[in-house]
């Protein structure tokens, strides 16, 4: 079995990220990126299916973590019955390699590490070619399958029916470094990291970026660890933001909710821009338009509402058979098939967040604005259509509300562009689509009987997004029609405290099974109990939520109340990004709520 999801941290290059569990094993990474297949996958199955182990030999030994401050430097010190050493592992933010590094340091005494190597690539599809290519004084070796390879050096390891083993000592003082370095197969090998210049490199990097984080409020710690996942989950190299590192962990243990997250939704995206702008970080907003403009090249009508790292159109959802799942929960896919769902929130969500550019003062380029109007003129050819939802539902496409009202939000943003800032665009036409749209919703996203907003027209379900009604301008957070939704959503969707997405049994979603509480959406209600006067409440749901932190800060999709555990793909970056925002709320900060009406 795999550990717990909350047991893992996260190293990060900007690139990818590696998942190494509290026992010292790597069960999780790709390289070169967050989508490429994986080199060790125990994570979705178990050891045979790759992962690099590094603990002490001493089973008794005991362990403690931390991140240095502000960076994804990994510190686990081990305490054993003959001494203490640590393990400080990280991964360099270098422009042309990729390597994951783990240095041993003694503290007290002797300890004796064992590390077990197992490599599996293209998500355990492919045993590679192994052979010694070092010296006794300097072992390293080489691995190689189809069109990648890695090599590994600091310790002699021996094979041991595919898998590789070595022991090593450390005293007091002495340091031992062991890397892997990835590279295309067809290449020479790279020579040797200076380990010395890649630490301090890092740590400078991560803590010179954590510098300019703008916080005041309360939460600060938190605050700033889910502003550094945002940026970890971000390539440096093309701007592209990943849902999350991981696919296929499970929203219900042993079942089939099982979804790869390793792609940039354009909703997750851009609300992770408005966080970061909203914390300082107005070149990240500058670095995603480009890469904006760059995915969504074409016609309007060929705009999706997910694309790859680098803004890949194909992603096609596929499922694995070489790897059995976590715990067991098939299938493990691969790709996602939302790809090719139409979503009506999308747009929204893009034109809000780079409204929030425009006021921190990011200037539009000669491309940005046509880009959007083209951007507002496709949702007013889709005014007609019923959508898949926030949810990513695989049941018949209904009128969601929050579809409707990001909707809306879209073409507010665009006649305020016009009409505020000057820009050129139809906003007489924008406005008479946008105001017939509010009185439709008005009308019909609104339960007849009892004054409360609904999940999609023609139901009496309620549903978590209706909480982002307020936090886009739509109707002010203390509307009549808004606390009559928050009653029903409490009444119909907490459990044991914390808030689904939706009711599963209502059968919306198409899909076998259940899930658990969604963590992004009871941040969401921190942020409405906030904004609308309930702030003890809103105080008392946050620090329960911030409980289900792991160790080091780390949040999932969603957590397992009955067994305190998280659950799904992890770290998540919405779950970071409603942490950040929910913070902000308590601190009187509006965010999104900021827009006028």
């Amino acid at each position: 079995m795999p550990a717990p999801i909350e047991d893992y941290a996260l190293l990060s290059d900007c690139r990818t990220g590696a998942l190494v569990s509290k026992e010292g094993s790597i069960d999780w990474l790709c390289l070169p990126r967050f989508d490429a297949p994986s080199l060790f996958g125990a994570l979705l199955g178990e050891a045979p299916n790759g992962c690099w182990t590094l603990r002490p030999l001493d089973e008794t030994a005991t362990s403690e973590r931390h991140y240095v401050s502000d960076t994804f430097i990994l510190v686990t010190r081990w305490e054993t019955s003959d001494g203490v050493a640590e393990v400080h592992e990280f991964m360099p933010l270098h422009p042309t390699r990729s390597d994951v590094v783990r240095r041993i340091v003694g503290i007290t005494g002797q300890v004796e590490f064992v590390t077990e190597l197992r490599l599996h690539f293209d998500y355990s599809r492919r045993l590679p070619w192994v052979r010694q290519v070092g010296t006794s004084e300097q072992p390293a070796l080489r691995a190689t399958a189809g069109p990648e390879a890695v090599i590994v050096r600091g310790v002699r390891l021996v094979a041991e029916d595919h898998r590789h083993r070595g022991t090593l000592t450390v005293s007091a003082e002495e340091v031992r470094d062991l890397t892997l370095s990835w590279f295309p197969s067809h290449e020479h090998h790279p020579a040797p990291l200076d380990v010395d210049d890649a630490i301090a490199a890092t740590r400078a990097w991560w803590q010179g970026w954590a510098s300019g984080i703008q916080h005041d409020g309360a939460y600060r710690g938190e605050v700033v660890r889910s502003l550094l996942v945002l940026r970890a989950l971000t390539n440096k190299d093309t701007g592209g933001i990943v849902a999350a590192a991981t696919t296929s962990l499970p929203e219900e243990f042993g079942g089939s909710r099982n979804w790869d997250y390793r792609f940039v939704w354009l909703r997750d995206a851009a609300l992770t821009l408005e966080a970061l702008i909203a914390h300082g970080f107005l070149t990240e907003a500058h670095h995603w338009r480009r890469w904006l403009l760059r995915a969504v090249a074409g016609e309007p009508n060929e705009v999706q509402i997910m694309y790859g790292i680098a803004g890949e159109r194909d992603l096609i959802e596929r499922e694995l058979t070489s790897l059995p799942g976590y715990g067991g929960a098939a299938p493990v896919r691969i790709g996602n098939g939302a790809v090719d769902q139409y979503q009506g929130d999308v747009i929204g969500e893009v034109l809000v967040a780079l409204e929030c550019a425009r006021i921190a003062g990011l200037e539009e380029g000669d491309f940005s604005w046509p880009l959007q109007r083209a951007l507002i003129e496709q949702v007013i050819a889709s005014i007609d259509r019923p959508d898949n939802g926030i949810w990513e539902i695989r049941g018949e496409p209904q009128w969601f509300t929050h579809s409707r009202v990001m909707m809306w939000a879209a073409l507010d943003r665009g006649v305020r562009a016009v009409r505020e800032r000057g820009l050129a665009g139809d906003a007489d036409r924008w406005a008479t689509v946008r105001d017939g749209l509010r009185r439709e919703i008005d009308e019909r996203g609104v339960d007849a009987d009892h004054g409360y907003f609904i999940q999609h027209y023609g139901s009496t379900e309620v549903d978590a997004s209706l909480l982002v009604l307020p936090q886009v301008g739509y109707c002010a957070a203390d509307d009549p029609r808004m606390l009559r939704t928050v009653e029903q959503i409490e009444r119909t969707l907490l459990t044991d405290g914390f808030l689904r997405r939706y009711r599963t049994e209502s059968g919306v979603d198409g899909l076998d099974g259940d899930e658990h509480p969604f963590i992004a959406c009871s941040f969401w209600l921190v942020e409405q109990y906030a904004t609308s006067g309930r702030v003890d409440e809103a105080r008392d749901l946050m620090e329960r939520l911030i409980g289900m932190t792991n160790d080091l800060g780390l949040l999932s999709e969603e957590y397992d109340v009955a067994n305190a555990r998280q659950a799904g793909n992890t770290p998540q970056a919405l779950s970071h990004l409603s942490l950040i925002r929910a913070a902000d709320a308590l601190a009187g900060h509006g965010g999104r709520a900021a827009h006028r009406r």
